[in-house]
């Protein structure tokens, strides 16, 4: 299967969509098709015999516009300009004719022949792209909102003129008598006109979080000969140099220099991270001092910076199950208003015989229903709060995991690399008496010549070295030489004859609040031990505050030691601890508390911890981690703080209610006001102004997403 995204001009609303969704469905070879109407994408799964060309052509047969992704921003200005000019025309249109029909200064006739005048091209040039879009719909036998505001201000208009023009011929004919509603029609057209051109003023702001991160990176790159390049031109395994101030233009590795990053842009994180030879960075990021020379390891769509662009871009092309329930009610909503359109039309005549009143309420109707609210309620939320995740280095991979959070009420949080940095360190060097330093260098040394993290920690402690000779590993207990030709031995306790008692006995203190202890010293006897830690995170306990604030129960799941495990999760608060488990034993318990009727999110970083990701309710994958547990996961954290992990589940849980809180309004909206509209309550010019507000409420209620504040601003 191939998949195929294709940019959609011309939609009006979710109706719309459902259209374009039904006829590329009903393409041979095309499997799977989801049309947005918040960011005009359809997503078209298909064998690979069914050509882009094909697709294209199907939607624009039935009356849209594909548009070029390179062109897109073009054609969206373009739009918009001839939006606000046609709004414009309207509006300096309408103006006499509400007046002269509202205050009948003038004369009849003179009035007569002004509304007709001015009123005509706002609704035959104005609203020109409604009745289009609704004579193609009625070709096809389906309906939109374009339906609705066609039908609406063209029986105004079309009613008006013809009483307008049998006063003209026939003066003494009863329907010479009659009221004209030429202001109606003009009306119509010009609020929905103004309700459209707020709506895509707002829509665009909802897309500025994922423009501002793709327009992040440098633009160019200094290789190390001095050229200057262009990013794109950049492959893996070239060199450049990042200067102070200075974006890196890639990912890559630093192979000289030191210097302190700002990677707030991408991450949220406030605090600069220093980076050294060895060291990881990513494209975009902010070189704040020093100078680093990088090598390009991921280049293009390879990139982080491209791939959480990508992410989110997805993520907002989805759709809830919420949205898909709105959107089955909604394929038989508009067929259903023109129905009570017609029999309100029909019971007023039949009633009152007054047809100035049916004709009214009949057209008032029209107009109430249109569904505009309906469609954009969720696309736009799910829009605006991906966004602002992104912003807060916070990925959202789809608005069905935005409900999957709603019930989540337990959170499983592996220990290392996620509660602590992932890195050991040498916290203290335990002795009995004076330390001895020629014990302590002969130790570094031999530690140096090992590649296991702990020797690597040890080693970096104490940079001082000497000779080494007769160098030995022995796999999971330690390694021994000659330093200087001194016999060292460093590990486990099991490596040496004899330990001290005090050394042992601190070493045991060590042990109990979570340090792992490593000895040194010769085969009869250790002289000194080190006490490792790999440190908590800053942010991990106001973590766990902040999701038992959230009503979260907190589980600290780890395969490290259970007396470790139990000091780290009495130091963060957690609730239970749950220690010394295998990979397949985290998706066991995983299992376990969902067979116990448990909601779980799962938060890890490593390769074992990728089964229980992908097994847990909502997954949440610490960006720093490796690439398999944030391809398992449903949320990935791009920074390393424990902190943005409250920050997800809250942004999640606030769009939904967002979501919820915009449907029920469309909703409330609807439902309330089709009533009072066919009992003739509501005058057309009236309904069209509450039909505008009403998308602009779900607009300016989707965009109060932006204004989320994370638990890492507050803190």
């Amino acid at each position: 299967m191939k998949r195929s995204r294709l940019l959609v001009g011309g939609m009006t609303c979710a109706a719309c969509a459902r259209r374009i969704e039904r006829q590329l469905l009903k393409i041979d070879g095309v499997d799977k098709v989801s049309v947005n109407f918040a960011n005009a994408r359809a997503d078209v799964t298909h064998a690979g015999a069914v050509s882009e060309d094909a697709l294209q052509a199907t939607i624009e047969r039935i009356g849209f516009a594909v548009i070029d992704e390179r062109s897109r921003q073009a054609a969206e200005a373009k739009l918009a300009t001839q939006l606000r000019r046609k709004l414009i025309l309207a509006a300096i249109l309408t103006v006499p004719v509400v007046v002269v029909s509202m205050f009948p200064l003038l004369n009849a006739a003179t009035t007569a022949w002004i509304a007709f005048l001015a009123s005509t091209p706002v609704v035959l040039f104005c609203g020109r792209d409604f009745h289009i879009k609704a004579w193609k719909n009625a070709r096809l036998r389906t309906t939109t909102m374009d339906t609705l505001v066609s039908i609406g201000s063209l029986v105004a208009w079309a009613w008006s003129s013809a009483v307008f023009a049998t006063g003209l011929v026939a003066p003494e004919a009863p329907l010479a008598g009659a009221a004209l509603y030429f202001e109606t029609s003009a009306m119509i057209i010009t609020l929905i006109l103004l309700g459209k051109q707020l709506e895509s003023r707002a829509k665009r702001r909802t897309g500025e979080a994922v423009r501002k991160l793709a327009t992040l990176g440098a633009k160019t790159a200094f290789l190390e000969d001095g050229r200057e390049i262009d990013r794109d031109a950049i492959e893996v395994g070239m060199r450049f140099v990042v200067r102070p101030g200075e974006k890196i233009a890639t990912d890559g590795v630093v192979v000289a220099g030191r210097a302190s990053l700002d990677t707030s842009l991408l991450t949220g994180e406030p605090v600069p991270v220093d980076v050294d030879v060895g060291d990881e960075v990513i494209g975009a990021t902010i070189n704040t001092n020093g100078s680093l020379t990088v090598e390009a390891t991921r280049v293009g769509r390879d990139s982080a910076l491209a791939q959480i662009v990508e992410l989110v871009d997805e993520a907002q092309g989805s759709s809830a199950e919420v949205q898909r329930l709105a959107d089955r009610i909604s394929a038989y909503f508009v067929p259903a208003a023109l129905a009570i359109a017609l029999l309100t039309l029909a019971t007023w005549l039949l009633t009152t015989g007054n047809i100035d009143a049916a004709l009214t309420a009949s057209v008032a109707v029209l107009i109430i229903a249109c569904p505009c609210a309906l469609g954009l309620a969720t696309p736009l939320a799910i829009l605006v709060g991906t966004g602002r995740g992104a912003s807060l280095g916070i990925l959202i991979k789809g608005g069905e995991i935005l409900e999957d959070t709603r019930a989540i009420d337990t959170v499983v949080l592996d220990k290392t690399g996620t509660v602590t940095e992932g890195r050991m360190h040498v916290s203290e060097v335990l002795s009995v008496g004076a330390v001895d330093a020629s014990l302590l260098r002969a130790a570094a040394t031999l530690e140096a010549r090992s590649e296991h993290p702990i020797a690597r920690a040890i080693a970096a402690a104490h940079p001082e070295r000497g000779e080494v000779t007769d160098f030995e590993n022995q796999a999971g207990v330690g390694v021994q030489g000659l330093v200087d030709g001194r016999e060292v031995r460093v590990g486990k306790a099991a490596l040496f004859d004899a330990l001290p008692p005090d050394l042992e006995r601190r070493a045991l203190d060590a042990e109990a609040q979570g340090a792992t202890v490593v000895f040194a010293g010769s085969r009869a006897c250790a002289g000194l031990a080190f006490a490792l830690t790999d440190r908590i995170q800053p942010s991990a306990k106001r973590a766990v505050e902040a999701l038992h604030e959230l009503g979260l129960e907190v589980i600290l799941l780890t395969g490290d030691q259970r007396r470790s495990a139990e000091s780290v999760g009495k130091a963060i608060g957690v609730d239970r601890v749950i220690a010394e488990v295998l990979p397949a034993q985290k998706e066991a318990t995983i299992r376990a508390l969902q067979a116990d009727g448990r909601r779980v999110a799962m938060v890890g970083d490593g390769i074992n911890d990728a089964p229980a990701l992908a097994r847990a309710d909502v997954g949440i994958a610490i960006g720093t981690g490796t690439d398999i547990a944030i391809e398992a996961s449903d949320l990935t954290i791009v920074s390393g703080s424990c902190l943005a992990i409250a920050d997800a589940i809250a942004l999640a849980r606030r769009t939904l209610s967002t979501i919820r809180g915009n449907l029920f309004w469309a909703f409330a909206y609807n439902c309330a006001a089709i009533p009072l509209a066919a009992f003739g309550a509501l005058d057309p010019m009236i309904a069209a102004a509450a039909m505008a507000t009403s998308s602009l409420f779900v607009v300016t209620n989707s965009l109060r997403l932006r204004g989320f504040r994370s638990y890492r601003e507050l803190s």
